[in-house]
């Protein structure tokens, strides 16, 4: 069911639900434009949203031109940081946003710039948070992955090394090892590190499995053994990790156009939602070795980037409860909100 929707300043390539319990209305999105010429340059923006389902309400508040952004992630619940807003960008920056409440009571809040810094000549792709928000990963244009700690406003690079041959598209702590490091390529490789050595040690690596690049690995909430892998080759695939010596088993499915996005569901465990390029979105429910696609959405013009889901609200439609979404697409500029229309998608 579609709720809202509207179109940004730029190509839209990343929506980040607030996950603070205060801000869980709050959606943040990002922009990436290329000016091409002799002296390409990569601009891009994060915009903030009202949310409120009930009354079709996505109401932008507050902008922050920026660099282009590959990659935004809000610092995770239990943090001792607060709530942060970390972007990475084509300029080799990261930085970090606080969300600050307004004092004159309005709904929302600004986002101000607490610290950021240029860390790499090449490009910052993609980036994670550890679950203690001390420090964050970030995935590198020249296949290299940084580690960069946070503490008390001031950033610094822990580690560095070159993790892959090309362009690291995909960079994600295991949330119930932290000192673990998963990262993923365009040289199709799939590897784990371990942070308690430095250099990092190399734990697995696994190249035969993706045909194409790795796109996105995201650890499951719910179950500490599964990780969940999206591929250029069209596939979503489902590891289980009991061996750190290397991945004990595989389960694949197929969503078409590359498995750009993976977002598990927050509370409904073995559900996930994801960014399927050029194939729109999908809902696909995973239960041990087998995955379906129990849902697609497909009302976008362009490249399907962002996707994720909102946290703390549920609504009922019929005889159905459902969990918020937002998606947004590349080209067209558009953001979405809508609701899945399957039972038991709810928080």
């Amino acid at each position: 069911m579609d709720v809202a929707h509207c179109y940004l300043d730029g190509n839209a390539d990343c929506v980040e639900f607030c996950p603070h319990d205060a801000y869980h209305h709050v959606l943040a999105a990002s922009t990436y434009m290329l000016q091409e010429g002799d002296q390409p340059s990569r601009s891009g923006s994060i915009s903030l949203f009202n949310v409120d389902a009930n009354k079709g309400c996505l109401d932008l508040f507050h902008r922050v031109d920026t660099a282009g952004i590959f990659d935004l992630k809000w610092s995770p619940v239990g943090g001792n940081v607060g709530c942060l807003l970390a972007q990475a960008d084509a300029n080799g920056c990261l930085r970090f946003h606080s969300l600050e409440s307004c004092l004159d009571g309005a709904k929302g809040g600004l986002l101000k710039e607490i610290t950021g810094d240029k860390i790499s000549s090449s490009m910052c792709l993609c980036l994670d948070w550890n679950p203690s928000a001390t420090s964050i990963t970030v995935g590198l244009s020249d296949g290299s992955v940084s580690i960069v700690s946070l503490l008390e406003s001031q950033m610094e690079i822990q580690q560095e090394w070159k993790a892959h041959d090309f362009e690291l598209w995909a960079t994600s702590f295991d949330i119930h090892q932290p000192q673990l490091v998963y990262t993923g390529s365009d040289d199709c490789k799939f590897s784990c590190w371990d942070l308690r050595d430095s250099p990092s040690k190399l734990a697995f690596q696994n190249t035969k499995v993706h045909k194409m690049g790795v796109c996105c690995i995201v650890k499951s909430p719910s179950d500490p053994n599964t990780l969940l892998t999206g591929c250029y080759d069209e596939y979503l695939r489902v590891w289980d990790v009991r061996s750190i010596s290397k991945p004990v088993n595989e389960t694949s499915i197929c969503l078409g156009g590359g498995v750009w996005r993976i977002k598990p569901h927050p509370i409904v465990p073995g559900l996930v939602l994801a960014a399927c390029m050029h194939n729109g979105f999908a809902v696909v429910k995973i239960e041990g070795d087998k995955a379906e696609v129990i849902e697609t959405y497909s009302k976008h013009g362009s490249l399907a980037y962002g996707a994720d889901w909102q946290r703390g609200e549920s609504f009922q439609d019929g005889k159905n409860k459902s969990t918020l979404v937002a998606t947004c697409s590349f080209y067209d500029r558009l953001l979405r909100l809508w609701m899945p229309q399957q039972s038991d998608i709810a928080t």
